[in-house]
Parts: C-alpha cells; structure tokens; sequence
C-alpha cells in the first residue's frame, strides 16, 4: 500500500499523515504547510464556493502541480450543506489533488458526487469519510472511493452516530473489505489520533496512514475566530471527560441543521453542564448569545459556545507550525513502532 500511496500523492512521505478539512478553520495556509512537510493538506468549506475559490487560488500560487496536473492538497465538501453545481466547476478549474466527502443526506450521495467528480477532474482521487463498516462496505461496491477515511468515535467536530473506536472499526472494515475483493481500497483512521503513538496505533490497527484535526487547532496557520478558542484547546486535559458528544451544542444558536444520525464531539462547557442539568434550551440560547457578545464569543473561561474537539486534545500542550506537527508526529510514529518490535 506504501508504493500505492506514493504514486497517488507522489509529494508525501509515510507515514501518510493528513489535516482534516476543518470547514470554517482549515484554509490554504495550513493545507500548503502540511503538504509542503510531505502530510496531506485540506481545505475545508460549508456553503461558500467563494471562499474555497480564493483559497484554492491562493494555494496555487505556491505549490507546484503534481505530473498528472492536480494541485497537491484536498477539499472537503459536508455533502448535505455543500451544492454539488456550484463545487463542480471549482473542482473541474483547480483540480484539487484530492476530493474529501462527508456527511451525505444519504448514502447515495456519496455516489452522484463521485460520479460528477470522476468527469470533471478525473485525475482528482475520491476519499469518502464514514463510521460503520457497513457503509465502507456499501461505498466500495457502488463508487469505488481511492480511501476510506474510517472515522471513529473520539474524533472532534461532526460524523455519523453511534460509532466506534479505530481500534475496532479499522480492522474489522479492513477485513471485511479484503474478504469482499476491495483489497485495494486504502483505510486511513480518525478521531483521537493527536501524536506519533495514535499514527503507530492505527497503523498495527490495519491503517495506511492517519487523520488529524485536533492538534491542528493549535498550529500556526489555523483560522480562527478569537485568542482563547486555542487558548480553551491548550488548557483541555484529560479528553475522554472533557470533551463529549451530542446534538446539543449544534442548538446553541438555533435549530439543529444537521441531518438526523449526526451528532459532534465538543467541549463540554458550560453550556453542555446546564444542558445536563437540564436547563431549557431557549435559556441555554440566552446564556449562549450573551457570551458571544463578548470579546471572547463564548469560547473563553467556561466557554459557553461550540467548542469542536476530539479526545486527542489533552495530548496538545503547545502553539506549532504545522510542519513541526507533522514532522514531529511522523518521527515519533517511527519510534513508537520501533518499540512495539521491541516488545515483540
């Protein structure tokens, strides 16, 4: 897989590392910085082609086209908010390296968009981010996806519930696959993945390589709304208890738009303490605008706003570029499976 995943991305270096297409955090200045350091860097968009046309531009007037003409980093659509009309034509002008897919209204989703895809930048590679083996195996018999971001339960931010663990999801839709004839799909795991160890994990666990979003929020090039979100990301220890998952903090502002089987992993602030409490919601809204009134917007002290994070989030201690992230997290990645040999 090592040499098939070199000849896809020719500019990587493995173990494949890759940021996740945050919407709203993740622009061209993070996605460069991870290509450049041989990871595979995304931009991430919601709604505004507008602004994933600027970025993209932006990213092109400092990489290099790789030999089949694609721009070395990716994009991540939210099927169920993105329209596939107005992404196309982007698609078809950048020729992003890489095409990230999630969140479908429905399954089927993931199927015309790949098939839109395929024509209009057929160089392009199809990644389709999912939490169940059954959908893996639905996605490699209906559109052939080039990877399967395999994304478990402790990721941060948005994705199918329930879920599971990568050490449990990745082996089993790894075997299933292999069972089946999709030998050649390639797996890549997320969620609670924040260092070197998580990558070395999940590679025994039968990934290719690893996503990572969390530690990314305190790197230099991350896009964000004020000071103390990374502030509030730096000071969250112990993950598992500090951070949780639900529908909630997606009503904080107003009704859910999310698609039902669609729940996000946060900090549970304030604002998921009152709700557990068993404060309404109108008044959790009240709490909630008034924080964003301030100079913090909610995400300082209690932090009463949506705070997106995974499990991995006690593990970042410290502001890094985003080479030094990806750098230092394929080092120790090397140095966690030699000791693993060593135990063996």
């Amino acid at each position: 897989m090592a040499s098939k995943l070199k000849s896809h991305y020719p500019w990587i270096s493995t173990p494949l590392i890759s940021s996740a297409p945050m919407g709203g955090f993740a622009g061209a200045d993070l996605a460069v910085a991870v290509s450049q350091a041989g990871g595979v860097g995304f931009i991430g968009t919601v709604i505004d082609m507008g602004f994933l046309d600027a970025e993209l531009t932006s990213a092109a007037s400092v990489l290099t086209t790789t030999s089949n003409n694609t721009l070395p980093i990716g994009v991540g659509f939210l099927l169920f908010a993105a329209k596939l009309h107005e992404a196309s034509p982007i698609i078809a002008h950048h020729k992003p390296a890489i095409i990230w897919l999630a969140c479908p209204q429905a399954t089927e989703d993931f199927v015309t968009w790949t098939n839109v895809i395929r024509h209009c930048s057929p160089s392009s590679r199809i990644w389709c981010q999912v939490a169940s083996v059954a959908v893996a195996m639905e996605l490699a018999e209906k559109c052939s996806p080039d990877v399967l971001v395999m994304q478990g339960a402790d990721a941060g931010g948005h994705g199918p519930c329930p879920g599971a663990g990568i050490v449990s999801l990745v082996p089993e839709t790894r075997d299933a696959l292999d069972a089946a004839g999709h030998e050649d799909v390639i797996l890549l795991a997320a969620g609670g993945i924040s260092d070197g160890r998580g990558v070395a994990a999940a590679l025994a666990c039968g990934a290719e390589g690893a996503v990572m979003g969390t530690c990314f929020l305190a790197s230099e090039e991350i896009v964000l709304p004020v000071a103390e979100f990374r502030q509030s990301i730096l000071a969250a220890k112990d993950g598992g208890t500090q951070t949780a998952r639900g529908t909630i903090f997606d009503e904080l502002k107003g009704p859910n738009i999310w698609p039902a089987g669609y729940d996000g992993r946060a900090i549970a602030g304030a604002s998921y303490t009152d709700f557990k409490n068993g404060v309404a919601i109108e008044e959790l809204r009240k709490r909630n605008a008034a924080a964003m009134s301030e100079g913090h917007k909610g995400f300082g002290g209690d932090i009463r706003a949506a705070l997106w994070a995974g499990t991995g989030v006690g593990l970042v201690n410290e502001v890094k570029s985003a080479k030094d992230i990806v750098e230092e997290v394929r080092r120790t990645a090397r140095k966690s499976h030699e000791r693993m040999v060593s135990l063996l």
